[in-house]
């Protein structure tokens, strides 16, 4: 089972790719894990409903084009399912033993969120918390807790 990680735009920031690529580095011990990028929708600061909307729907379709019928998709939302690292833990080792031949893939949406077809098509919606974070800073926070799932599940270490 591969794990990927569909996010809407490109880093800019130095710090958060060095962050990044220094989780993707670690984790190379314990799986696969890609990140795929798709363009995110030019728009203005202000929005109508409808123009955000389009915006979304847009960014959405990227999205999509990126999963498989066959994927497992989590889509993370704020009103989606708290979980600590060890229950995260959990979840992706019996994704493992159960989702033999498909895909993990998580979906970081653009800065106007996610696409109701997206969120439609999750397999499960996960929440980091009612706070907002930058979907930049997202990706770091997400990489590092899939990373820290592998550790707990091979019993290594992983409160530091």
């Amino acid at each position: 089972m591969d794990i990927k990680i569909i996010a809407v735009g490109k880093i800019k920031e130095k710090f958060y790719k060095e962050a990044i690529d220094e989780y993707l580095k670690r984790m190379q011990a314990y799986n696969r894990l890609e990140i795929i990028e798709v363009a995110d929708e030019m728009a203005a600061e202000t929005l109508s409903e409808k123009e955000l909307e389009q915006v979304k729907e847009k960014e959405g379709e990227r999205i999509l084009g990126k999963i498989s019928k066959e994927d497992y998709v989590v889509s993370l939302e704020i009103p989606g399912k708290q979980m600590d690292s060890i229950e995260f833990a959990k979840f992706i080792e019996n994704e493992m033993a159960e989702g033999f031949g498909r895909n993990l893939v998580f979906i970081i949406g653009g800065s106007n969120g996610l696409a109701k077809e997206v969120s439609q098509r999750s397999n499960k919606k996960l929440s980091f918390g009612k706070m907002t974070y930058p979907h930049q800073l997202m990706r770091v926070i997400l990489t590092e807790q899939i990373y820290r799932a592998y550790r707990i599940i091979n019993g290594h270490p992983y409160h530091k």
